[in-house]
Protein backbone atom coordinates (compact mmCIF):
# COMPACT_ATOMS: atom_id res chain seq x y z
CA UNK A 1 0.00 0.00 0.00
CA UNK A 2 1.74 3.43 -1.29
CA UNK A 3 1.76 6.19 1.57
CA UNK A 4 -1.81 7.71 -0.42
CA UNK A 5 -4.16 4.84 -0.22
CA UNK A 6 -6.60 4.27 1.75
CA UNK A 7 -7.44 0.41 2.53
CA UNK A 8 -11.67 0.20 3.48
CA UNK A 9 -11.71 -1.75 6.44
CA UNK A 10 -15.97 -1.38 6.95
CA UNK A 11 -18.42 0.08 4.86
CA UNK A 12 -22.07 0.73 5.80
CA UNK A 13 -25.27 2.15 3.98
CA UNK A 14 -26.29 4.69 6.36
CA UNK A 15 -28.75 6.47 3.70
CA UNK A 16 -30.78 5.33 0.73
CA UNK A 17 -32.66 8.34 -1.34
CA UNK A 18 -33.96 9.15 -4.53
CA UNK A 19 -30.83 10.59 -6.27
CA UNK A 20 -27.85 9.27 -4.17
CA UNK A 21 -26.51 7.41 -1.35
CA UNK A 22 -24.63 7.70 1.69
CA UNK A 23 -21.67 5.23 3.12
CA UNK A 24 -20.22 5.42 6.37
CA UNK A 25 -17.07 3.75 5.96
CA UNK A 26 -13.75 2.87 7.99
CA UNK A 27 -10.52 3.23 6.56
CA UNK A 28 -6.70 1.99 7.61
CA UNK A 29 -4.07 5.11 6.44
CA UNK A 30 -1.05 3.84 5.47
CA UNK A 31 0.84 4.47 8.57
CA UNK A 32 -1.54 2.48 10.12
CA UNK A 33 -3.99 4.61 12.05
CA UNK A 34 -7.78 4.20 11.65
CA UNK A 35 -10.48 6.86 10.41
CA UNK A 36 -14.31 7.15 9.56
CA UNK A 37 -15.12 7.97 5.92
CA UNK A 38 -18.20 9.33 5.16
CA UNK A 39 -19.12 8.77 1.31
CA UNK A 40 -21.82 10.08 -0.77
CA UNK A 41 -22.24 7.82 -3.75
CA UNK A 42 -23.92 9.18 -6.71
CA UNK A 43 -24.76 7.98 -10.46
CA UNK A 44 -22.51 10.77 -12.01
CA UNK A 45 -23.44 13.10 -14.90
CA UNK A 46 -23.29 15.38 -17.87
CA UNK A 47 -22.45 18.84 -18.54
CA UNK A 48 -22.98 20.44 -22.01
CA UNK A 49 -21.76 23.32 -23.76
CA UNK A 50 -23.52 24.29 -26.13
CA UNK A 51 -22.09 26.94 -28.42
CA UNK A 52 -24.21 28.32 -30.94
CA UNK A 53 -21.64 31.13 -33.13
CA UNK A 54 -20.36 33.58 -30.44
CA UNK A 55 -22.79 32.82 -28.16
CA UNK A 56 -23.01 30.08 -24.96
CA UNK A 57 -26.48 28.06 -23.74
CA UNK A 58 -26.67 29.15 -19.88
CA UNK A 59 -29.89 27.82 -18.38
CA UNK A 60 -31.21 29.57 -14.85
CA UNK A 61 -32.93 27.30 -12.01
CA UNK A 62 -33.86 27.92 -8.39
CA UNK A 63 -31.01 25.49 -6.57
CA UNK A 64 -32.39 24.66 -3.37
CA UNK A 65 -29.44 23.46 -1.20
CA UNK A 66 -27.73 27.21 -1.73
CA UNK A 67 -31.05 28.37 -1.38
CA UNK A 68 -30.30 30.84 -4.88
CA UNK A 69 -30.72 31.06 -8.37
CA UNK A 70 -27.93 30.10 -10.72
CA UNK A 71 -26.81 30.61 -13.97
CA UNK A 72 -25.22 27.27 -15.84
CA UNK A 73 -24.43 25.24 -18.45
CA UNK A 74 -27.18 22.44 -19.18
CA UNK A 75 -26.55 19.52 -16.73
CA UNK A 76 -28.05 16.42 -15.73
CA UNK A 77 -28.01 13.02 -13.92
CA UNK A 78 -26.88 10.08 -15.74
CA UNK A 79 -29.66 7.24 -15.23
CA UNK A 80 -28.58 3.65 -13.65
CA UNK A 81 -26.26 2.75 -16.50
CA UNK A 82 -27.13 5.41 -18.78
CA UNK A 83 -24.19 6.14 -21.67
CA UNK A 84 -22.68 10.24 -20.80
CA UNK A 85 -23.35 10.92 -24.65
CA UNK A 86 -26.84 9.82 -24.82
CA UNK A 87 -27.34 11.67 -21.24
CA UNK A 88 -25.62 14.31 -22.71
CA UNK A 89 -27.65 14.54 -25.89
CA UNK A 90 -31.23 14.15 -23.66
CA UNK A 91 -30.34 16.77 -21.02
CA UNK A 92 -29.32 19.70 -24.25
CA UNK A 93 -32.35 18.91 -25.59
CA UNK A 94 -34.96 18.51 -21.89
CA UNK A 95 -33.21 21.39 -20.30
CA UNK A 96 -32.62 23.74 -23.90
CA UNK A 97 -35.03 22.72 -26.79
CA UNK A 98 -31.69 22.11 -28.81
CA UNK A 99 -30.33 19.09 -30.61
CA UNK A 100 -26.35 19.47 -31.77
CA UNK A 101 -24.98 18.22 -35.38
CA UNK A 102 -21.30 17.81 -33.60
CA UNK A 103 -20.35 16.60 -30.25
CA UNK A 104 -16.87 16.53 -28.80
CA UNK A 105 -15.85 15.46 -25.19
CA UNK A 106 -13.72 17.46 -22.45
CA UNK A 107 -12.75 14.71 -20.75
CA UNK A 108 -14.70 14.56 -17.03
CA UNK A 109 -14.50 15.93 -13.46
CA UNK A 110 -14.96 15.14 -10.06
CA UNK A 111 -17.32 17.37 -8.43
CA UNK A 112 -15.96 16.90 -5.33
CA UNK A 113 -13.57 14.29 -4.78
CA UNK A 114 -12.99 14.43 -1.25
CA UNK A 115 -17.14 13.44 -0.24
CA UNK A 116 -18.45 12.21 -3.28
CA UNK A 117 -18.25 9.57 -6.04
CA UNK A 118 -20.06 12.15 -8.73
CA UNK A 119 -17.87 11.98 -12.03
CA UNK A 120 -18.96 14.71 -14.77
CA UNK A 121 -18.87 13.89 -18.21
CA UNK A 122 -18.19 17.45 -20.28
CA UNK A 123 -18.93 17.76 -23.35
CA UNK A 124 -18.94 20.83 -26.18
CA UNK A 125 -22.09 20.99 -28.59
CA UNK A 126 -22.29 22.84 -32.02
CA UNK A 127 -24.25 23.36 -34.79
CA UNK A 128 -27.43 23.67 -32.98
CA UNK A 129 -31.53 23.40 -34.10
CA UNK A 130 -34.11 24.37 -31.41
CA UNK A 131 -36.64 21.62 -31.14
CA UNK A 132 -38.89 22.25 -28.14
CA UNK A 133 -37.62 22.77 -24.42
CA UNK A 134 -38.63 19.68 -22.73
CA UNK A 135 -38.03 20.22 -18.60
CA UNK A 136 -38.65 17.25 -16.42
CA UNK A 137 -41.82 17.25 -14.56
CA UNK A 138 -41.00 19.92 -11.54
CA UNK A 139 -37.90 21.67 -13.31
CA UNK A 140 -38.30 24.91 -13.84
CA UNK A 141 -35.62 26.08 -16.01
CA UNK A 142 -35.27 28.92 -18.91
CA UNK A 143 -32.55 28.76 -21.37
CA UNK A 144 -30.93 31.86 -22.30
CA UNK A 145 -27.81 32.78 -24.71
CA UNK A 146 -24.63 34.89 -23.55
CA UNK A 147 -21.91 35.99 -25.38
CA UNK A 148 -18.58 33.55 -24.54
CA UNK A 149 -16.74 36.64 -23.59
CA UNK A 150 -19.48 37.99 -21.13
CA UNK A 151 -19.69 34.38 -19.42
CA UNK A 152 -16.27 34.91 -18.76
CA UNK A 153 -16.74 38.06 -17.50
CA UNK A 154 -19.39 36.58 -15.77
CA UNK A 155 -17.48 34.21 -13.74
CA UNK A 156 -14.65 36.79 -13.33
CA UNK A 157 -16.78 38.84 -11.57
CA UNK A 158 -18.47 36.17 -9.05
CA UNK A 159 -22.02 36.35 -11.26
CA UNK A 160 -21.17 32.49 -12.03
CA UNK A 161 -19.99 30.59 -9.56
CA UNK A 162 -21.25 27.12 -10.58
CA UNK A 163 -18.00 24.66 -10.83
CA UNK A 164 -19.08 22.40 -12.88
CA UNK A 165 -19.79 25.43 -15.74
CA UNK A 166 -16.30 26.97 -14.70
CA UNK A 167 -14.48 23.54 -15.36
CA UNK A 168 -16.76 22.69 -18.64
CA UNK A 169 -15.81 26.77 -19.95
CA UNK A 170 -11.82 26.42 -19.45
CA UNK A 171 -11.87 23.07 -21.17
CA UNK A 172 -13.26 24.58 -24.22
CA UNK A 173 -10.95 28.26 -24.03
CA UNK A 174 -8.05 26.16 -24.77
Amino acid sequence: MDKYTEQTLSSQLAYHGRIFDVLKDEVMLADGLKRPRDVIVHPGGVVIAAIDGDDILLVRQYRYPVKQTELELPAGRLEIGEDPFSAAKRELLEETGYTAEEWKSLGFIFSTPGICTEKLYLFKAQNLTFVKQQPDEGEIIDYLKYKITDVIRMIKDGEINDAKTICALMRILN
